[in-house]
């Protein structure tokens, strides 16, 4: 998966330092209440349709573009459901990021899911009661997703919420 241009320039002026990058992620639902998911082709784990928003760009448009380029599924996004840091990763090649995400619940409006681009192994939709393994943070923000409300959780001042393993990062 080749960087966007905007972070190939920064990583040519910081090298391999962390960078904190804003992101978005989509809990997507089409009508029957089923949930998209894609398998990452970088590490074959099952996780929501996420990347990261370009210059210039509003995260609400980032969401619809980042879902139609991984999956061809056209969305509507309904409402923001969490902000959150996630840990810092280290990729293979040496470079360190941590993502603010932003996620937002979205209804699936058009489009046959399929893999459309080189990002994803495999996507699908999914019953809540039958979802393939998933990791933590992602099952954190599904959690978050079908919560009602119209309230985004976000972790209070102090609290290490960038992290779930933390007791005080329990959602509220």
């Amino acid at each position: 998966m080749p960087i966007s241009p905007y972070l190939q320039s920064l990583r040519a002026d910081l090298g391999r330092r962390c960078l904190l990058l804003p992101g978005v992620s989509a809990v997507v639902f089409d009508d029957e209440g089923r949930l998209l998911l894609a398998q990452r082709a970088d590490n074959g784990e099952w996780s929501l349709v996420a990347g990261m928003m370009d210059p210039g760009e509003q995260p609400a448009e980032t969401v619809v573009r980042e879902v139609y380029e991984e999956t061809a599924v056209h969305v509507v996004p309904e409402r923001l459901t969490s902000v959150l840091t996630q840990r810092p990763h280290t990729y293979p090649n040496g470079d360190e990021c941590e993502f603010v995400d932003i996620c937002f619940r979205c209804r699936a409006v058009g489009g046959e899911a399929r893999v459309n681009d080189d990002e994803s192994l495999n996507v699908g939709w999914f019953t809540l009661d039958a979802l393939p393994p998933i990791g933590e943070m992602t099952r954190l923000r599904i959690e978050l997703a079908v919560r009602p409300g119209d309230a985004a959780w976000f972790a209070p001042p102090g609290d290490l919420g960038h992290d779930p393993a933390f007791p005080n990062a329990s959602v509220r």
